[in-house]
């Protein structure tokens, strides 16, 4: 059974990743790879009402732009970097390399209207462990395509803003195994919840996980999130009366079309891509945020594969379906962490993310605002 797309049009993760190469360019004495991006990033306003929640006040105008889903932009400049490695290096040494780690910075908001520019340039060019930086910019203006949609190259002579994202990604490759060690998987550990039912029959994940919006706007089908078909295991009883680090919440994932097996750096970058939604939401859920929500915003996010680049490719079929355990170590300084665990339909522990961000609920009659 494929997955349930009835009325929306849900794009494959080759189609919203999509990059065109602009011409190369010089840093440091350093040559640049410059490619920008096709498609217009999803934004989580394409299905629900958000209103001021998730505006940004500091940035002059932002209430009339729609803010781009951060994930997108996290798993392009993955994208870009892996094509950046695959056209520099030389064939005859070319090894088999796969992400290893992305760890990002968003430095300014990204906004739906214009496309990324992104710029990669290599830090450390040892073969086995090749490592570069990428940052990003938007034009300062909307896309000379009034449709906001298949960016034409004209975009790329636009004048561009500062640097919105930010990141250090590096490859490894193939190792041999000398000691295997995990924990027991999530399928064990909550075997009784997750055998309760079929995967795709758990709910839809929410377009936007904030308690009030999600009794605004119950969910009815799984919108127009790109690249993978996601559900949301209620966790309800699981979590009453733990302290918020022994919360858990469990999100199930499946391709929406096949990926290529030959290019695992594209499975890596989906498993990142899904792992950024709705997790610092999740948090404000937990903490009693919910229904007085005033903002989330990401400024950090890390993602590290610990298998070989084959051991994170996903198959694409009805049962193929993945795990997100995400957990909350802690809350302070009107900010947040959360950390998740991405797991294989066998059980590997395949990659660990770790995202901090700000999340704030709107200030009560009578408290002390100190500096933000």
């Amino acid at each position: 059974m494929p997955p349930d797309t009835a009325g929306c049009q849900r794009l494959t993760f080759q189609e919203i990743m999509s990059l065109v190469p602009l011409e190369d360019g010089m840093a440091d004495g350093k040559i640049t790879k410059q490619y920008m991006s096709r498609r217009r990033a999803w934004c989580p306003e394409d299905d629900v009402p958000i209103a001021s929640e998730m505006a940004y006040p500091e940035q002059e105008n932002s209430r009339r732009r729609k803010a781009a889903y951060g994930g997108h932009v996290y798993s392009q400049a993955g994208m870009a970097v892996s094509r950046a490695l695959a056209e520099t290096s030389q064939p005859a040494s070319r090894r088999i390399l796969g992400i290893h780690t992305i760890h990002g910075y968003f430095s300014e908001a990204g906004f739906i209207d214009r496309p990324f520019i992104y710029n990669v340039t290599a830090i450390g060019t040892n073969t086995s462990f090749p490592n570069f930086l990428v940052t990003v910019r938007q034009p300062l203006s909307p896309s000379t395509n009034a449709v906001g949609d298949y960016y034409p190259l004209a975009d790329a002579t636009l004048p561009l803003g500062p640097v919105c994202f930010s990141a250090i990604v590096s490859f490894r490759p193939p190792g041999i195994s000398q000691h295997i060690a995990q924990e027991l998987p999530v399928q064990t550990r909550f075997a009784n919840i997750l055998s309760s039912r079929p995967p795709s029959q758990w709910g839809p994940a929410p377009h936007i996980d904030i308690a009030k919006k999600l009794d605004d706007f119950p969910m009815k089908n799984p919108g127009s999130f790109p690249a993978v078909d996601m559900k949301k295991v209620d966790l309800t009883s699981f979590n009453e009366g733990k302290s918020l680090s022994d919360r858990r919440e469990l999100l199930l994932y499946r391709l929406l079309a096949p990926l290529p097996a030959d290019q695992p750096d594209s499975h890596v970058l989906t498993h990142a891509y899904e792992a950024d939604r709705n997790g610092l939401l999740m948090i404000g859920n937990h903490v009693g945020f919910g229904y007085d929500f005033a903002r989330a915003a990401s400024l950090s996010y890390s993602f590290v594969v610990h298998v070989n680049p084959e051991d994170a490719i996903m198959s694409y079929g009805e049962n193929e379906w993945w795990v997100q355990e995400a957990c909350f170590p802690r809350v302070e300084a009107g900010r947040a962490i959360i950390m998740s665990k991405i797991w294989s339909p066998k059980g590997v522990h395949v990659a660990t993310e770790y995202q901090d961000g700000v999340i704030r609920r709107n200030w009560k009659p009578g408290e002390r605002q100190g500096k933000l």
